[in-house]
């Protein structure tokens, strides 16, 4: 394995010299026009970065970012026309520029009239060479604007349908698929799965530009019943669900006639700074420093596989000049524990904890499926001009039962009741190159969160952001989703601070230093008033459209609680200590072939004991031949974990809507490919086949999942027909 690692990495090194000895394209004037082959990979690759920026700080390998996708892909279909007369809520949206950028695009066509061409951005010295080729693809400029006052008829004449069908799988036999005997499953009704491995996803949307949109998304997971299960039926004495484990539906309206949202099903909200509600996604630190602030969306459909974070009812907004009256209702049932034997004298039941997993494979886990209700009603007054923006927000939630957590001494102040109420408070002042933002919220037992930023371009290539954070260790909110260093804006107190400097066109450099404090006891760190810090150092060259290369430098140091005791019984605190170390190389070698080359290390030590390493070495290669009907992503990657603690997390590409960062540790290799075929305008195939080879392993996974081998291969087929 040494040995590969060594090969490899004088292979990578030989390609990257090749690489940087091409001439350089200049950069003063940018192509507007390129191959349709060319665009398709640009988009593929900007909607590809900015989610592995987001996926690669949340490090969570399952989360689902249909949601993100749907909203760049969507202007990337329907460029911004930067002429039309609002254009703030769309730049905001696409998550390239910052406050900054945006304010002097809107004050340059303020001062000097409307666009004549796209050259014009090249005046503003807010907009490097680099950042008008990222939103390229993204805006226009014409004449042409699209007319709000369609009939809903019309819209459904000029609107456009997409259809998804996805079949995935894991062709490894796993331990919950073992065949049991009757009296080995009945005294441990858990150890199997009830259904085939197979996961299925179905998935219909219609939409009209930014005005409309309706559809369903339906999917079962791996181990789910589809056909029922009549062995478990009668074993277990219950009725075994047919048909997919999860439905969603909606039907949105945006800014048609006198509406300015109107929203029934499944749906997002996310307002102010993410404190006091949002549902869904949310940036969190990155390497674009700028983009630390939220820019709510307010009210956005829900057609994501994610079956807890959204909310299930509806919601409308309406717009009085500046001012902008927004409310939702919410009603749906939740997965929860239910205590044995327990009930209310109304009858309604009692739960030890949630369940957010939205897997329904075994007894137990159907047993706890949609057993606990829960209603919410919320919503917002906002005001804003072109200098302020002022928001309050209250969200009352109710569940039709009782929460009885065992709750420890760490963990005392979490949410324990049948209700809550959460009110906030949002600001942002914009006033010429500075923008000071934030917000303070209250829930119902009094705990109190704030958090209040501001940004500042104290030259054009040259920002800074400052981000101050006090969540109080009792402040409670189920939809809570503002920036912190634990998974939920809760006993943390924080000071970020970031930087972002364009050295020249071809240079760019951007840092920043989190210090965070946790007020009180946390999971594993059982002592109050621990700190720790996050630094972060990236080094960006980009000489051309052709070439992207970086270097980045990330450490972190947190409290965790020590293996050894003292004298007086109480567990001392020992630092985890990790850095990451990346060099990343992006290549358009022809308007058909991208190559990415990366190189990361990862180091893990806990308090001062045996330092654990990680090696991850990968090439991709993205290949779309001009005019062709088929294209391919494909991957070869080598690791070398010391355990869990010293993984790596990668992006990797998939078929469309499927999203995956899988963690890389211990030892092997990891290779896929994924081809996509059009077989006629309007239905296009997407194959995949991945595989996880291990040189030190015997056995993959654990629990149900886990596989007996060193190998693991799943594969996966989609097809999407556009009318």
């Amino acid at each position: 394995m040494k040995s590969q690692l060594k090969y490899l990495i004088v292979i990578v090194g030989l390609l990257n010299t090749v690489i940087s000895a091409q001439e350089k394209t200049p950069i003063e004037k940018i192509k507007l026009k390129s191959s349709s082959s060319y665009k398709e990979m640009k988009k593929q690759y900007l909607i590809e970065q900015t989610i592995e920026n987001i996926a690669e700080n949340n490090e969570d390998e399952n989360i689902d970012y249909t949601t993100l996708f749907d909203q760049l892909n969507f202007y990337y279909e329907h460029p911004i026309n930067l002429n039309k007369k609002e254009i703030k809520y769309d730049l905001e949206q696409l998550l390239i520029l910052n406050q900054f950028q945006i304010s002097s695009l809107i004050q340059h066509k303020e001062k000097y009239g409307k666009f004549l061409n796209i050259y014009e951005l090249q005046s503003l010295n807010t907009f490097s060479s680099n950042v008008i080729r990222k939103i390229l693809p993204f805006v226009t400029i014409n004449e042409n604007f699209n007319s709000t006052h369609l009939s809903l008829l019309d819209m459904f004449k000029n609107g456009k349908n997409d259809f998804f069908i996805r079949y995935s799988r894991v062709l490894n036999t796993t331990s919950g698929q073992v065949n049991l005997d009757d009296s080995t499953w009945l005294s441990s009704p858990n150890s199997k799965t009830l259904g085939s491995p197979d996961n299925l996803y179905m998935r219909y949307r219609f939409k009209y530009q930014k005005h409309l949109s309706f559809g369903f998304t339906t999917e079962k997971d791996a181990g789910e019943t589809f056909l029922g299960n009549p062995r478990a039926d009668e074993l277990f004495n219950i009725n075994s669900p047919k048909g997919f484990d999860f439905y969603s539906a909606h039907f949105y309206l945006k800014e048609v006639g006198k509406i300015d949202v109107l929203a029934f099903g499944d749906y997002h909200i996310q307002l102010g700074q993410g404190l006091t509600f949002w549902s869904g996604l949310a940036m969190g630190k990155s390497s674009n420093i700028m983009s630390l602030k939220r820019n709510a969306v307010g009210i956005k459909p829900y057609s994501s596989i994610d079956e807890n974070s959204f909310l299930r009812g509806g919601a409308f907004s309406i717009k009085m000049k500046e001012f902008k009256l927004l409310a939702f209702g919410s009603k749906k049932m939740l997965d929860a524990n239910i205590v044995e034997d327990t009930s209310l004298q109304d009858g309604s039941l009692v739960i030890s904890s949630f369940q957010a997993s939205g897997i329904h494979t075994t007894i137990g886990e159907l047993q706890d499926k949609d057993v606990f209700e829960e209603n919410i009603l919320g919503g917002e007054l906002s005001y804003e001009n072109n200098f302020i923006k002022l928001g309050f927000i209250g969200a009352y939630t109710k569940y039709n039962g009782s929460l009885d957590r065992q709750l420890s001494t760490y963990n005392q102040y979490d949410f324990n009741s049948s209700e809550n109420l959460v009110n906030g408070f949002h600001y942002s002042l914009v006033r010429r190159n500075v923008n000071l933002y934030g917000e303070s919220s209250r829930s119902l037992n009094g705990g109190i969160a704030n958090i209040h930023g501001l940004m500042a371009s104290l030259h054009p290539r040259l920002g800074i952001s400052i981000l101050y954070r006090s969540y109080g260790q009792n402040y409670q909110s189920m939809f809570s989703n503002a920036i912190s260093e634990g998974s939920r804006p809760v006993n943390e107190k924080g000071l970020f601070t970031g930087i972002d400097f364009k050295l020249n066109n071809y240079w760019e450099l951007s840092a920043y230093l989190d210090q965070f404090k946790f007020p009180w006891m946390k999971y594993q760190v059982s002592q109050p008033n621990s700190n720790g810090i996050d630094g972060f150092l990236q080094v960006l060259y980009h000489p051309s459209k052709k070439l992207n290369i970086y270097a980045r430098i990330r450490h972190r140091n947190k409290p965790y609680n020590s293996n050894e005791k003292n004298g007086r019984d109480i567990t001392p605190l020992s630092d985890i200590d990790q850095w990451n170390f990346r060099l990343n190389i992006n290549s358009l070698i022809t308007e058909s072939i991208r190559i990415r080359n990366r190189v990361e290390y990862c180091s893990y030590n806990r308090n001062g004991g045996v330092l654990e390493n990680g090696v991850l070495i990968l090439q991709d290669v993205t290949y779309k031949p001009k005019e062709s009907k088929l294209s391919f992503t494909a991957r070869f990657a080598l690791f070398d974990s010391d355990s869990y603690n010293s993984r790596i997390y990668s992006y990797e590409n998939d078929v469309l809507y499927y999203f995956r960062i899988p963690a890389y540790y211990y030892q092997g290799s990891r290779t896929y490919l994924t081809l996509r075929y059009q077989i006629k305008k309007g239905i296009d195939l997407w194959l995949r086949w991945g595989n996880w080879l291990y040189t030190n392993r015997d056995i993959i996974g654990s629990g149900l999942n886990e596989i007996e081998g060193p190998s693991k291969t799943d594969v996966r087929a989609q097809l999407r027909f556009q009318f």
